[in-house]
């Protein structure tokens, strides 16, 4: 149970907690009453004790100078930067962040609803906001849009700011359904195997074909995460491309390892033998190069010359030339995932081992994949029907 300091009068408090294993620290002032004499509350947290309290006291110091937005002027822009850089930034994983941080500058700074004041804003102004997006922007744009402002109003509503989220009552508009699937025919798949013999990328995408990994989970791999014995791969991690963005509006692109997409993306996919066999003649190949001096061992499966992660847009790139040189129509690197999944259905194997295996948290997922292989399942069962007359 979180244990609680508390400062002196005025100061507030200050306790720890745990999430997700980590440990990090919670502040809470009381900085007035409202209206009806009801205690006004706000929170501050972060990794650190000290970095709570610096958050504490310089809120404090502007609060008493007068610098700050009374709760009754405050725009939906200015909390939702707040909300943003002093609630989440600690417990959103960095493309998370990056991806709210996408949404407050295209859609909500200097935005219709961005400028109203917290105070003031209504369902009304939300919905002929979107309505107004959808001219130029896909419903899937507005469910996205919807689903994070609400989160954001969510914190409001608890530190008092606003009555009602009114997220919660905004009418989206339909979805639209998603594009259909295209996947690698089993004749474009064999001619991309029999194109690669010979290139550094052909294990990757070998693999990708083998395993239905994702782009970003196979560029994680490490040897350790690869049993021989069994012929399995333990999927646990992500490569990601972020940028990471400080208060100020400067912007770092890194390279980060981080957990999967969602938590059945941590999972155990099978090798197949064939692939595993490839995998092992690979990995001696690539022990000879740690040989060179300047080779850094982090035990990466898919690492460049000198062991370091692969660049992913290296890795596209080269990617889209080998299409080209192979003539293979274009296909997102993606669709190699896609195609391992097409394969297991057209072998028969069940709906629910392909969604585990993908690692998909809804099955609707995995049927969308397998409604477009269900034609070809059609046609199949119809010519047994017809032997029977």
């Amino acid at each position: 149970m979180a244990k609680k300091r508390t400062k002196g009068n005025g100061e507030g408090t200050i306790y720890k907690y745990e999430k997700n294993g980590k440990t990090y620290w919670r502040g809470i002032l009381t900085i007035g009453h409202d209206k009806d004499g009801k205690l006004i509350r706000k929170s501050f947290s972060g990794s650190k004790k000290n970095e709570v309290d610096a958050k504490m006291t310089t809120y404090k110091a502007k609060n008493n100078a007068g610098l700050l937005p009374s709760d009754d002027k405050i725009t939906l822009q200015q909390w939702f930067y707040t909300w943003l850089f002093d609630f989440r930034v600690n417990d959103l994983k960095p493309s998370s962040f990056e991806r709210y941080e996408g949404i407050y500058r295209n859609y909500i700074n200097g935005s219709p609803i961005g400028k109203k004041k917290l105070s003031n804003l209504r369902a009304a102004d939300i919905q002929n906001y979107y309505n107004t997006l959808l001219e130029d922007k896909t419903p899937n744009t507005i469910k996205t849009l919807n689903r994070t402002l609400k989160t954001c109003l969510n914190e409001a509503l608890k530190q008092g700011y606003i009555p009602k989220n009114y997220c919660t009552i905004i009418k989206l508009p339909r979805m639209e359904n998603k594009n259909e699937i295209i996947v690698f025919t089993v004749k474009e798949q064999k001619k991309l195997l029999t194109f690669l013999e010979g290139h550094k990328l052909k294990m990757l995408i070998t693999m990708a074909l083998g395993t239905g990994l994702r782009q970003g989970e196979l560029l994680a791999l490490r040897w350790t995460d690869i049993d021989f014995q069994n012929n399995i791969v333990s999927v646990s991690k992500s490569i990601k491309i972020v940028a990471f963005i400080s208060k100020d509006g400067n912007r770092e692109i890194k390279t980060i390892e981080q957990s999967p997409k969602t938590k059945n993306s941590i999972r155990i996919v099978p090798i197949p033998d064939n692939i595993a066999s490839e995998l092992k003649n690979y990995k001696e190949v690539q022990d000879q190069l740690k040989n060179n001096e300047l080779y850094y061992d982090d035990n990466i499966v898919f690492a460049d010359y000198i062991g370091h992660h692969l660049d992913t847009r290296y890795l596209l790139k080269r990617y889209t030339k080998i299409l080209k040189d192979a003539k293979i129509p274009y296909k997102k690197f993606h669709t190699l995932r896609h195609t391992y999944a097409t394969r297991l259905f057209e072998l028969g194997v069940p709906i629910k081992t392909v969604q585990t295996l993908m690692g998909h948290s809804d099955i609707k997922t995995t049927m969308n994949i397998y409604t477009h292989v269900m034609p070809e399942e059609k046609n199949k069962a119809i010519d047994k029907l017809n032997k029977l007359f």
